[in-house]
């Protein structure tokens, strides 16, 4: 079976995290976040992975090399992000026989997946409370009959999870027209495919969609949860590490730190001294948490600093991010509601209750500034000492 694994997209709703970075190889937990769904096709038994890459693919590319843990890794090259169907034919000549897509920004339950590839033809459902939104299958006696987008009276509480396992046939009926949003779409290649197949419904027992800011901090909560605690680096004997903790060789964790985890210190990162790291958190590969800065519940790109006497709650900072002494972020509304993102241009809330700021690479604030809630600073945004930021920049 070979895999075809979508990555191509810009992602412009995780700008700015996506701005110099493709959304696929933003960091989620130990790895990128496509390379959980390619380890999980891997993992499922996949032969031949094939990567459509375009925005940025030369990271991607760099990343995954030829082979992932001795499976062979192929290139498809797809300029213009013209929908799923048009990506999926963009790999076409890389494929043979039975074939599976997945898209490289979600995140999947591993044992649905490898259902997936035995039971093909089949498709992945989740059954969700309100399933407008989506693709809604219909099934009788364990095959699906009809697969219809976003209804407004669902048929079903099916969702179309977005991962396939098709015939060797599917790969000649790629050529699909153009949808009501302009896009060649890959429902429509399952739609046949049902016509003439008997197509299984795997149903997930968990699965993400990872296309907004707060959603790569959900998909960190999720993974680094799934870590066992070690300690390659170095920890300073006075320190005290709580719960699931991993300091990669290189780390450095000093004196008077505590660390409650799940959390994940990337090699060459630094903690300390006297710094307090809680909640779901990841530490990038070089990033500086210094003395008495306290972090929870974020993602710090590699590279990212946090100077001394700071705070950071339930935010995502890119790149080489540079937080000055004394930096506070604000995450929690005074009247309680959710706190709202600016995504393409609109303010759309998150449903988190708490949520702080997102921050693209190289952003850089001056001491003793303030963000809001649900700040956005764009790739390259300052700050001047003393401000309080309440808009985006």
């Amino acid at each position: 079976m070979n895999a075809v694994i979508l990555a191509a997209g810009q992602g412009t709703r995780m700008r700015p995290l996506s701005t110099h970075v493709p959304k696929p190889m933003l960091p989620v937990a130990d790895r990128p976040l496509v390379a959980h769904t390619v380890d999980v096709a891997v993992d499922a038994g996949a032969t031949e992975v094939v990567l459509v890459v375009g925005y940025e693919a030369d990271t991607v590319r760099n990343y995954f090399g030829d082979a992932r843990r001795g499976t062979p890794i192929r290139y498809a090259r797809q300029d213009e992000q013209a929908g799923t169907a048009h990506a999926v034919a963009a790999a076409r000549e890389h494929i043979d026989g039975p074939f599976a897509v997945l898209n490289g920004d979600n995140l999947y339950d591993p044992a649905a997946i490898a259902a997936l590839f035995e039971a093909g033809p089949a498709v992945c459902a989740l059954e969700v409370d309100d399933p407008r939104n989506y693709g809604v299958l219909s099934t009788i006696d364990g095959t699906v009959t009809d697969i219809v987008e976003k209804p407004s009276e669902p048929p079903t509480n099916l969702a179309n999870a977005g991962a396939y396992a098709f015939p060797a046939d599917a790969a000649e009926w790629l050529e699909v027209p153009e949808s009501d949003r302009g896009e060649h779409e890959i429902t429509d290649v399952l739609a046949r495919v049902i016509d003439e197949y008997a197509v299984t419904p795997v149903t997930l027992e968990r699965w993400m969609d990872v296309g907004r800011p707060w959603e790569l901090l959900e998909a960190n909560e999720w993974k680094l949860h799934e870590l066992e605690g070690r300690i390659d680096g170095e920890v300073s004997e006075d320190a005290r590490l709580e719960g699931p903790v991993v300091v990669e060789s290189g780390a450095e964790i000093e004196s008077g730190v505590v660390v409650e985890g799940p959390a994940l210190i990337r090699e060459g990162a630094t903690v300390g001294p006297n710094a307090y790291i809680r909640g779901a958190t990841l530490l990038g590969e070089g990033a500086k948490v210094g003395h008495a800065v306290e972090i929870k519940n974020s993602v710090l790109s590699p590279g990212a600093t946090v100077g001394h006497l700071s705070y950071v709650g339930d935010s995502v900072l890119g790149r080489d991010v540079n937080f000055g002494a004394g930096t506070t972020v604000a995450n929690l509304r005074h009247d309680d509601a959710p706190v709202k993102l600016t995504v393409k241009g609109e303010r759309v809330s998150s449903g988190r209750r708490k949520l702080g700021v997102v921050a693209g690479d190289e952003v850089k604030t001056g001491i003793n500034t303030s963000l809001t809630p649900g700040l956005r600073l764009d790739a390259g945004a300052t700050t001047a000492p003393g401000e309080t930021v309440d808009r985006d920049r």
